[in-house]
């Protein structure tokens, strides 16, 4: 059974930082991608990130570089390093992991992905 496990939400003042990590169990990491989603509240959930086994990233409009992905599939962990948060950062932040399309690369919409992590919540302010 897929199980994916968020860590690292908390509070943070405008322009600091925080660390996500997905830890993965119940299926083989190497051959899933995987991704970072937010949604906040009356929005629709939106992708932050998505990553493929080879670990190439596709980002969405709005993290202009403030945000960097990376996999470990030793330990089976996926990272979200966010920097320069924003109010508008606000919002509960899922995993997400499917396996990887034939063709390579990753899925980009909440649809294409089976399997979510419980959440954990961001909150930027001033």
């Amino acid at each position: 059974q897929v199980k994916l496990v968020e860590s690292g939400g908390g509070s943070v003042q405008i322009g600091g930082s925080l660390k996500l990590a997905c830890v993965g169990s119940g299926y083989t990491y190497s051959t899933y991608c995987m991704a970072w989603f937010r949604q906040n509240l009356g929005k629709e959930r939106e992708r932050v990130v998505s990553v493929a086994s080879d670990g190439s990233a596709s980002y969405g409009n709005f993290v202009k570089s403030r945000f960097t992905i990376s996999r470990d599939n030793a330990t089976n962990t996926l990272y979200l390093q966010m920097n320069s948060l924003k109010p508008e950062d606000t919002g509960m932040y899922y995993c997400a992991a499917d396996r990887a399309p034939r063709y390579g690369g990753c899925w980009s919409r909440p649809a294409d992905f089976g399997h979510w992590g419980q959440g954990t919540q961001v909150t930027v302010s001033s």
